[in-house]
């Protein structure tokens, strides 16, 4: 079994992490380490994980028991993870990065799994996207087979837990609940590794992104347009995204009167699209889990993708999300 470590393991995102990872069937729950919380219990501090036996570990703690053969998520801020991966790749772990450190380091592979599995499977380092740009390269990457788009807009919606486990996210949920807030419209820092990935995916147009933070727990939904200097035919535009994603277990094409769901996927690793074309103008839509497909559960599919493993492993149960 292989062991996987956890740093920055008192987050949102490490704790979703946690749970995958416990219940999945090729990996072993290693150090979880946690500035904040070491010594403490995670039973009580994550009621979904009161069943298992962890505890928090102190800062050190996983590069003092590394193993070569040892992968580590590291779920803490830019900062700590330039700090860390240096040192847990030099002593031959494999890493997946969950901060924003690495998304544009030429050294890692970018971990967006449906389009990067060849370069996830050889990497040492995997810089997992952050959760916006994760929906919005789903919906807009298989655009690229119609040409070049003159303009994209990316108007997204993200859940409460987006805004991570501190003690301004509380005061922001009272803040937020009974309105649906805009936010980071000067430059959120989603907007250059969304645009560097289109552009890595052959998509060069210019980019305006609105993010919002809505009042529900997690999920999120992109409202993603493109437009284009000619009409499209719908039905080739349908069959390029049928085909980018024939392969994919995560992704669910909706077509008819269906509409992405956040409520289809909270607590999964699914994406839900839909794609219709107006004209020159393509809207798709995809809605994915903040926590899952967005954080801990690509991390995870990254992990089997690196392994060896078949891609659902571990992800197939779902949690149960009031």
């Amino acid at each position: 079994m292989t062991r996987v470590h956890v740093t920055g393991a008192a987050g949102y995102a490490a704790a979703e992490a946690i749970r995958l990872l416990h219940a999945h069937p090729f990996v072993e729950v290693g150090v979880l380490e946690s500035r904040s919380h070491a010594g403490e219990e995670l039973a009580d501090h994550f009621p979904l994980l009161r069943s298992t036996p962890y505890r928090f570990a102190p800062p050190g703690s996983v590069a003092a028991t590394l193993r070569p053969s040892d992968v580590v998520i590291t779920a803490a801020g830019d900062e700590e993870s330039r700090a860390i991966v240096p040192v847990l790749l030099a002593r031959g772990a494999r890493v997946i990065d969950l901060s924003a450190a690495y998304r544009t380091a030429d050294d890692a592979a970018y971990g967006l799994s449906e389009w990067q599995r060849d370069a996830i499977a050889g990497a040492q380092l995997v810089a997992n996207p952050g959760c916006y740009p994760t929906a919005a390269l789903l919906a807009l990457l298989p655009l690229r087979s119609a040409g070049a788009p003159r303009h994209v807009v990316v108007d997204a919606k993200s859940g409460i837990t987006g805004a991570g486990r501190t003690p301004q996210a509380g005061s922001l949920f009272a803040e937020v609940s009974g309105e649906i807030r805009a936010y980071g419209l000067t430059g959120h820092r989603h907007q250059a590794e969304m645009e560097r990935y289109l552009r890595v995916g052959g998509i060069a147009a210019s980019v305006t992104f609105t993010p919002h933070v809505v009042p529900i727990a997690r999920g999120m939904l992109v409202d993603a347009y493109a437009i284009f200097d000619e009409p499209l035919d719908e039905d080739a535009i349908e069959t390029a995204f049928r085909r980018a994603y024939a392969s994919s277990p995560f992704v669910r094409m909706l077509g008819g009167a269906r509409a992405p769901s956040i409520a289809a996927v909270a607590g999964t690793n699914d994406a839900e699209i839909r794609v219709d074309v107006a004209g020159a103008v393509v809207r798709v839509i995809c809605v994915i889990d903040n926590l899952g497909k967005g954080a801990a559960g690509q991390a995870v599919q990254n992990l089997n993708l690196m392994l060896g493993f078949p891609e659902e492993s571990g992800l197939n149960d779902r949690v149960v999300v009031a």
